[in-house]
């Protein structure tokens, strides 16, 4: 039986749920398009063992099942995997999370930010907005931090902090940007936009190689 505890979400977890999204596909397919959208430069899918033990983790806990399993003469069966009404709930749930999350923020914004489309654009400039604010308050306690710190304390023992600061201004500063875009709609897409640019952008079949030999 599948354990019904909602696993911590992991970079790798999300995409591959966001993946099947798309319907039903097996490994090797999921690796392909990985890499076809980009997203081997977001998390590391060039070792198809992460990915069937990403899997396998998401099965245990009901989130993805055996689809089907495939067979052609002459080559290895194809287990497709597809995934669950839990599994949608907890993807959702994940790129929230992840969106919004500032105390863990690589790979995992990184990887939420690749998706962000799998929310509306006016909840994801919600979710983007909440993470606005925490680096706004962030960035504000380590100000504090700095400007308390004792005049005579050598500037060495303050570096980290001050890169903190430098770091935190610069998220908030792009974030803002990207918030405003939002807002005005320079920046939004649609689920017939998101469906063309597949069709056009993304590998189509399922023809196998000389590498599933």
């Amino acid at each position: 039986m599948p354990n019904p505890t909602t696993p911590q979400g992991s970079s790798l977890g999300l995409l591959v749920l966001w993946q099947l999204f798309q319907g039903p596909m097996h490994v090797y397919r999921m690796q392909k398009m990985f890499e076809a959208q980009g997203k081997d430069r977001v998390v590391n899918v060039r070792s198809r063992a992460s990915l069937y033990q990403t899997i396998e983790r998401l099965e245990r806990h009901g989130l993805v099942e055996v689809y089907e399993t495939r067979r052609a003469e002459g080559y290895p069966d194809r287990v497709v995997y597809a995934i669950t009404d839990a599994g949608r709930e907890v993807a959702r749930q994940w790129l929230r999370e992840m969106l919004r999350n500032t105390e863990r923020t690589y790979p995992e914004f990184v990887a939420a930010l690749s998706i962000l489309f799998g929310l509306a654009p006016e909840d994801a400039r919600a979710e983007l907005q909440l993470r606005a604010e925490k680096l706004q308050a962030a960035l504000h306690a380590t100000e504090q931090g700095l400007a308390a710190a004792d005049t005579g304390l050598p500037r060495l023992f303050l570096l980290e902090e001050e890169y903190r600061k430098t770091m935190l201004e610069a998220e908030l500063s792009w974030l803002q940007g990207v918030i405003e875009d939002l807002c005005e709609g320079r920046l939004t897409w649609s689920e017939e936009w998101l469906r063309e640019l597949a069709a056009k952008f993304l590998p189509a079949d399922d023809r196998q190689t000389e590498e599933d030999r």
